[in-house]
């Protein structure tokens, strides 16, 4: 389920973790010769006695064996940034036709999903904006931003649900949530978009998927991937204990994010921007009380598969850049 390792790739601008777990060829090639450039000249100065007392002489030394070695890695980094960038717009590319076929077979089959199109709509203009940066280009599209119910401070009902219609669906399966939760792995990820769609149609979660991929969308909009980020794994208990309201250093284990990068570059995206910080706290709160549902009626293995969806590690990231692990005194 949300262990596979084909599961880290997603829609909404998400990397493929894969990709950017290993070393590539580039970088390789770029260890060897930089370990080679060092041997050589290194190996030059020490036995040939060409580095002296003096200082400057030593200073020159220095920059002539390694100013090459840090010009190979801005090279090898430029690569490696390119192919990332690259395989991105692709698989985006391959999401939002995935998307746009479930759409047109629903509108064929006399159903019309909004979620499903305001998901498509938002990945469209997402993969618009990485080939223009791709490009290199300057000029900034129109941002897919949040919904409207994330802008609203009193949106907690404002989706718009039928609810005679909902009150005769039946109850979304833990199953379907986690994957709903984790979006769509692939374009060819059937399951994954039956899973949405069922997730749709049940209310509640429903909010917390659309409030999901908001924040998503907003993050992606900083360089900051869910996929890229390895969170310390909180025992299932930890979540258990969250769920049923404890705060503070019992809890803690739950911001387990420790990139630094993507800490800052969310808690400056929450300071300057008031969108993104309503955002993210509606996402908040909705997520508290899904797993306070969840909880009760949840496996440990089913907990841990709930802890490792996009969306959770999208949790984990705003609430720590908000405090919400923190105790009273900020324990």
């Amino acid at each position: 389920m949300a262990d596979d390792t084909n599961a880290r790739r997603a829609p909404l601008g998400l990397s493929d973790h894969s990709t950017r777990g290993g070393p590539s060829g580039g970088e390789t090639l770029a260890v060897a010769l930089g370990a080679l450039w060092i041997a050589l000249s290194g190996g030059y100065f020490l036995f040939s006695g060409a580095t002296g007392q003096d200082g400057l002489r030593f200073v020159l030394v220095l920059m002539t064996v390694f100013l090459p070695v840090a010009m190979i890695w801005v090279a090898a980094t430029a690569m490696r940034a390119t192919r990332i960038m690259r395989e991105e717009s692709a698989r985006l590319q391959a999401t939002v036709d995935a998307l746009r076929h479930a759409y047109v077979a629903q509108s064929q089959g006399g159903r019309n999903d909004p979620q499903i199109t305001t998901i498509a709509r938002n990945v469209d203009e997402l993969l618009k904006r990485q080939r223009q940066r791709a490009s290199g280009t300057d000029e900034q599209p129109p941002q897919p931003g949040p919904s409207a119910e994330a802008k609203d401070g009193n949106a907690q009902g404002s989706l718009a649900f039928g609810p005679a219609a909902e009150e005769t669906v039946p109850q979304l399966s833990n199953s379907d949530l986690i994957r709903a939760l984790n979006f769509p792995r692939t374009a060819e990820d059937k399951e994954g978009f039956n899973a949405l769609r069922r997730a749709f149609r049940d209310r509640p979660a429903a909010q917390l998927v659309q409030s999901a991929q908001d924040v998503l969308t907003l993050l992606s909009e900083e360089g900051v991937y869910m996929d890229d980020l390895s969170p310390d794994r909180a025992r299932p208990e930890i979540w258990r204990r969250f769920a049923q309201g404890v705060r503070g250093r019992e809890v803690a284990a739950l911001g387990g994010i420790r990139d630094r990068s993507a800490l800052e570059r969310t808690a400056k995206r929450m300071r300057e921007d008031p969108i993104f910080r309503d955002a993210a706290h509606h996402f908040l709160r909705l997520y508290d009380k899904a797993i306070a549902r969840f909880d009760p009626v949840a496996t440990d293995a089913e907990i841990a598969d709930f802890a490792d969806t996009r969306s959770s590690r999208a949790f984990m990231l705003l609430g720590r850049v908000a405090g919400a692990f923190d105790g009273p005194q900020g324990t």
